[in-house]
């Protein structure tokens, strides 16, 4: 680990201050920071300490909604009452990742941006890597890419300075997709929000960029909508062992019923792309249907048109195909029907 200089932020001000310092990174949890410090993937030249803010939060807004502070545990988060009661989908994706023991230190701002575990990421050994080192190319394309992504990947060959396959590991962002948050943001000029579909990007030419955050701002909270899933909602994921993995695919699907008719859908997914994978055209498919296998497989083959596998991950396809259908059953069923992981 190298060297590095420490700070403690009173105020969210003194914050961005100090995250001005040229690599300088915010601390809350540590829970993927220090880890990337420890493999030297991250190597800062000062932690800014942010503990201490007031973001710690979760209270109602006025408009039916719910407001997350940044700093608020994953483990606080999932098992809020308010949270359990009118959002389960995020609930429920919570308490799908990592342990307990993480859960209780990871914050919901260093969730929103928990970056991948590609194994050649992690892996300083391995040179070729667009993310961690830009214009040295993508060792995923042709290694070991069981866990990497099938939509939405910049794949322009290994040796490309712009190919990256990449994936999003995180499991409250994919449920937040779902629920269509807003993610709220400070710097030295004020306030401004952006949704989540537009916070996280795609690899593109660039990479090495996981979100739209500049280096200079402070994610401060997360905003939610009045909720529209609490009754019909599921959040299904496919992994490895049925604790402290990432997923192979997960599924985030939350259904507005009127009647025995779909009003509106929220549908994403993770483990399969560079960012939470949302389809509105998918959900639209839905909007106005009666629930059904026929419906759900029209959904699914919306979302994984474009899907493209490589030589070890090209089951999940299929294996995405199956895990939508089945959690907008569940969903369907209702939010108490079954939780699947």
């Amino acid at each position: 680990m190298n060297p590095f200089d420490y700070r403690r932020a009173a105020s969210a001000e003194e914050a961005i201050r100090h995250i001005g310092t040229h690599g300088a990174k915010f601390l809350g949890g540590g829970t993927n920071l220090i880890d990337l410090m420890k493999l030297d993937v991250e190597q800062p030249a000062m932690l800014v300490d942010i503990t201490k803010l007031d973001l710690a939060k979760v209270v109602p807004t006025t408009n039916g909604g719910l407001m997350i502070g940044a700093l608020v545990r994953n483990s606080d988060l999932a098992n809020h009452p308010q949270v359990v009661e009118r959002y389960p989908l995020l609930s429920q994706a919570l308490l799908s990742g990592a342990s307990p023991q993480l859960r209780n230190m990871a914050t919901t701002g260093g969730n929103l941006l928990q970056r991948t575990r590609c194994y050649y990421f992690n892996d300083t050994a391995f040179p070729a890597c667009n993310k961690r080192v830009p214009g040295s190319g993508c060792a995923a394309i042709q290694g070991f890419n069981r866990i990497h992504a099938i939509l939405g990947q910049s794949d322009h060959g290994p040796t490309s300075g712009e190919s990256c396959i990449a994936t999003n590991p995180s499991d409250m962002n994919v449920a937040l997709a779902a629920l269509g948050a807003t993610v709220h943001i400070q710097n030295s000029k004020g306030k401004h929000s952006m949704p989540i579909s537009a916070f996280h990007r795609l690899p593109g030419s660039t990479p090495q960029l996981d979100t739209n955050l500049q280096p200079d701002e402070l994610i401060v909270a997360v905003e939610l909508s009045a909720p529209l899933f609490a009754k019909n909602s599921s959040y299904l994921k496919v992994r490895d062992r049925q604790s402290y993995a990432f997923a192979l695919v997960s599924v985030a699907a939350g259904l507005e019923m009127d009647g025995d008719t779909i009003k509106s859908a929220g549908l994403a997914l993770g483990g399969v792309a560079h960012k939470p994978w949302r389809s509105l055209e998918a959900e639209q498919s839905m909007a106005g249907a009666t629930p059904s296998r026929q419906s759900f497989e029209k959904a699914a083959d919306l979302v994984l048109f474009r899907a493209k596998g490589y030589e070890h991950n090209g089951f999940k396809i299929q294996l995405a195909k199956q895990s939508i259908v089945r959690a907008l059953t569940l969903a369907a069923r209702g939010t108490n029907a079954g939780v699947e992981a």
